[in-house]
């Protein structure tokens, strides 16, 4: 059995990550996204373990020490990890493998695991952007202020990924990226 690839999806906090994957994984099979870790808390309906493993600085601090993550950033007063494991594990069985990470955890991964894939998705501008989160309206106006500025940097190194994608449509972004994944698993099989 062929062992899976491994994509990195970035983008700005907005841009629709996670809608995007969430439409990828209803329609492929072997396919699998990494459940990362954060000491950030839960949003409304988040639940831990299936949308993030929620930890606090201590325990986050000694899965750092133990060399558990794959990558580990901080993002807007927040630390984000990858368990390292989980991951491995699905590559070797052959399932591709999507992780929903920042640029800092994206150029980490790129440098430990060389072969990764990464895509990033960025908004049609940064006012749509700015636009997309307030209507999320799950954080106060620092929040949004500080996703912002962070987004600016984001959208400064893009052009250090394989692939960029525009989410002005939620569909064709859907089809464009899921073309870019079976591409992928055509040319490594």
């Amino acid at each position: 059995m062929a062992r899976g690839n491994l994509f990195v999806i970035s983008g700005p906090s907005g841009v629709g990550k996670g809608t995007v994957i969430a439409r990828i994984l209803g329609e492929r099979d072997h396919i699998w996204k990494s459940v990362s870790a954060t000491t950030r808390a839960p949003r409304a309906g988040e639940t831990d373990g299936v949308d993030y493993f929620f930890l606090d600085r201590d325990e986050f601090a000694s899965l750092v020490h133990e060399d558990g993550f794959l990558e580990w950033a901080e993002y807007s007063g927040n630390l984000y990890g990858t368990p390292k494991s989980s991951v491995r594990e699905h590559l070797d069985a052959g399932d591709d493998v999507i992780l929903e990470i920042e640029v800092q955890g994206a150029e980490a991964v790129r440098h430990a695991m060389p072969e990764a894939i990464l895509a990033f998705i960025e908004p049609p501008s940064m006012e749509e952007l700015e636009r997309r989160l307030r209507l999320r309206a799950s954080e106060d106006e620092a929040a949004v202020c500080s996703r912002m500025r962070a987004a600016e940097m984001e959208m400064s190194r893009k052009m250090e990924y394989d692939k960029q994608f525009v989410n002005d449509d939620i569909d064709k972004t859907v089809a464009e990226i899921s073309d870019f994944i079976e591409c992928a698993r055509r040319h490594v099989s």
